[in-house]
């Protein structure tokens, strides 16, 4: 099988399941020599593909190097930045600090190169090298080049076929940067979403009880502070539940003391599920979206109901209020994606779609939001994470 049709394989798919290689391997039940030559493509790109899932970074292109040269079967093997080499991989490192000034003409036009080298040693085989661009966004970001005897049409072609699939993992790594930085903003949306009318009322309620009640006040100030800390935190995507809770108390402390009996809260919690890792702030919304909506428009006490429960491999919590509810139709379009109409409440939507989106991006689409509702009959949303997910974990 050709150097070419063997790389080629690689963009079909770039990773074998170990137990697998293993298993055939021991058999010795690989086919005939094209299967096997197949197979030990897919198993060598496979154990590449990790190393640049962190973007086109010294540590990765070293993990990748030696992977990439097995692919392409040359004498050597370099891969650098657009500025400086960053991996070479082969016995004849003195041309590695040829690297960069072989790569300059390729990162400058972005368009495969082949060059002479210059070698005055007899027992080196590197004559000839092939340096071909490594792009994201159409834009080049590096090189890779192939280095021996000579660089025929097959090993230019293969080269080239091993950089588009490296430009695929870089484009994945650029996926999964992207989507912490949406993780990022919609956090800081959310916190911009308690500061501006929260803050104000909180204070506003400390400060009239400073005369008629200092240590009231005193208490207040001190639950604010705490909460406040915790919502502001700069560390850490997971909390643990008990955490979550905690702030949440302090929370509705503060807007029991505004509104007095008007507002009565409820909590239900399983001590079992407390350690549970939930993500950072994905409940305060919700309560603060039941306050809002349990205690307009109303002449008796809202009530507010916080339930959390074990439910066998998940933990499922509950926000409930006896409020005015919301249209069904409005939920639909603020978890969507889509705009509201005029009459939804804007800043519960911004707290509800983020919080069912970040729910969906940790656990996915099975774990998003549950929202009961109806005008004139409260609202009840519903959040089930996972008791144990791997790579959550709290912090």
């Amino acid at each position: 099988m050709s150097v070419i049709v063997a790389v080629a394989a690689t963009l079909v798919l770039t990773w074998v399941p170990a137990w697998l290689w293993r298993r055939h391997r021991r058999r010795g039940d690989l086919g005939g020599p094209e299967r096997r030559a197949t197979f030990e493509t897919l198993h060598t790109a496979s154990r590449a593909a990790p190393a640049f899932r962190g973007g086109l970074t010294e540590q990765g292109a070293q993990k990748a190097a030696r992977h990439l040269r097995a692919l392409l079967g040359c004498e050597a093997l370099a891969i650098t930045d657009g500025e400086r080499l960053l991996a070479w991989d082969g016995e004849h490192d003195h041309h590695a600090v040829d690297g960069p000034k072989h790569a300059e003409v390729t990162r400058g036009n972005g368009r495969t190169q082949v060059h002479d080298v210059d070698c005055d040693r007899l027992d080196c085989p590197i004559r000839r090298v092939v340096v071909v661009p490594l792009a994201t966004d159409d834009r080049v970001v590096g090189t890779l080049a192939a280095y021996g005897e000579d660089v025929p049409a097959g090993l230019i072609r293969a080269a080239e076929e091993v950089a588009q699939w490296v430009d695929a993992q870089l484009e994945l790594a650029d996926l999964d940067h992207s989507r912490t930085l949406l993780m990022e903003a919609e956090m800081r949306a959310l916190r911009a979403q308690i500061s501006p009318h929260f803050i104000y009322n909180s204070l506003t309620t400390i400060a009239s009880f400073v005369r008629s009640d200092p240590e009231r006040a005193r208490e207040l100030l001190l639950e604010f502070a705490g909460f406040t800390r915790y919502s502001f935190r700069r560390h850490g995507d997971f909390t643990t539940l008990a955490e979550e809770l905690r702030s949440i108390d302090r929370y509705l402390l503060l807007q029991r003391a505004r509104f007095g009996e008007e507002l009565r809260v409820m909590l239900r919690i399983a001590p079992e599920v407390l350690p549970v890792a939930v993500p950072f702030l994905c409940l305060q919304p919700l309560v603060e979206n039941a306050v809002r909506h349990g205690l307009q428009d109303r002449s008796e006490p809202g009530v507010i109901t916080i339930i959390a429960e074990d439910a066998g491999a998940d933990c499922v919590i509950s926000v409930e209020d006896d409020g005015i509810g919301m249209d069904p139709e409005d939920v639909r379009r603020l978890l969507s994606g889509e705009r509201p109409e005029p009459s939804a409440d804007d800043a519960a939507g911004i707290g509800l779609a983020n919080v069912d989106a970040r729910l969906r991006q940790v656990y996915g689409d099975e774990y998003g939001l549950a929202v009961e509702t109806g005008p004139g009959a409260g609202t009840k949303v519903t959040v089930r994470v996972p008791k144990y997910r791997p790579g959550v974990t709290a912090s």
